[in-house]
């Protein structure tokens, strides 16, 4: 009979799965815990598909009946023709938007010392500098909100990362998503998008049409590392935080949503790899955006977790949502129609 339930509550469950598939679910856990966790080996996600081939198959078929689902709404022309100028009228707001969202990210590690997730502590990358850095974010972030000197404040910020990159190596994939919004600062200036007639260098004009391109595929691939990391190179962590009673709470996530705990990491770790790689390709860009905004809002609401270090990640798809789909997006090339795009 529960399997049945289950079963029934399948398109609800969908929406719950990613609960437990935070980019960075590590915040919730102990840096000994994290240590340990880190130290042991992988469970393996192929015999996890092995030992629930039923299930996993079944919800796979449920997930592509989502998927094309929202896909045909999504072309549908009637829906197109009377969401036009609606989607004409957010466009312009998509940049500021962006602009704002990592100004302040650096105004909130500034407050919270440390850079990009409270993982990465200022002092422990600049040691004795870390008070000069500080002041740094903070000029950084009042500059790139206020529209003034953004490039000259992108540079510093792209130093910034440069340094990080150098300190913590590959891990800094997990925050593409700063690097992405760098560069298109370093564009774009006080990124007022890419319809705007600029008074700009040849350079600045000529990448100006990328700019949205190259945030989306920035965000993709951050989304993308952060997924392997925690939920196949060390699936350890994702799998604590599954069954780790928090406060308030009784029992993990797993047992709320009827999970096995290793095969719901396996589930979040599947949905976070493809979201990640319909942002990088541009598929289904609001709905995966709204889907991203939705699930965040859950995990952030059950775990307790700091809300900070995900300003980032609910800012920019929120610019998504009203950018809609660049020319270099699949979706956007094979099924914008004049000024009407996809709806979802």
């Amino acid at each position: 009979m529960f399997r049945i339930r289950r079963y029934l509550l399948a398109p609800v469950l969908a929406f719950l799965l990613p609960l437990v598939a935070s980019a960075h679910e590590v915040y919730v856990l102990t840096p000994g815990e994290i240590q340990n966790d880190l130290r042991m080996p992988s469970f393996s996600e192929w015999q996890v598909i092995f030992t629930n081939v039923h299930e996993f198959m079944f919800w796979a078929f449920i997930s592509f009946l989502v998927v094309t689902t929202i896909f045909c709404i999504s072309i549908f022309r009637p829906f197109e023709r009377w969401l036009a100028p609606l989607f004409a009228r957010l466009r312009p707001y998509a940049a500021p938007i962006a602009r704002i969202t990592v100004g302040l990210s650096f105004l909130a590690a500034a407050y919270y010392g440390a850079t990009y997730g409270p993982e990465l502590p200022i002092a422990s990358t600049f040691g004795a500098y870390a008070p000069a850095i500080r002041i740094l974010l903070v000029c950084m972030g009042v500059l790139i909100i206020s529209g003034f000197y953004v490039r000259l404040a992108a540079v510093a910020a792209l130093v910034l990362f440069s340094i990080a990159v150098y300190f913590h190596g590959i891990y800094m994939l997990t925050y593409t998503n700063y690097l992405g919004e760098i560069i298109v600062l370093l564009i774009l200036g006080h990124h007022r998008g890419e319809t705007r007639h600029y008074n700009e260098s040849a350079l600045a004009k000529f990448f100006a049409p990328y700019s949205f391109a190259l945030l989306r595929v920035a965000f993709g691939i951050s989304l993308l590392y952060a997924s392997f990391y925690a939920k196949i190179l060390h699936n350890n962590l994702a799998l604590q935080v599954a069954t780790l009673p928090l406060a308030g709470h009784k029992y993990g996530v797993a047992h709320y949503l009827g999970f096995e705990p290793h095969f719901l990491v396996l589930g979040a770790a599947i949905i976070e790899i493809v979201i990640a790689m319909f942002f990088i390709l541009g598929i289904e860009v609001r709905w995966t955006s709204i889907f991203l905004l939705f699930w965040l809002s859950l995990s952030l609401s059950y775990f307790g977790e700091v809300v900070w270090p995900h300003v980032i990640l609910i800012g920019i798809p929120i610019a998504f949502i009203c950018y809609g789909y660049d020319t270099y997006s699949l979706e956007g090339y094979f099924f914008k129609d004049g000024a009407r795009e996809p709806v979802l």
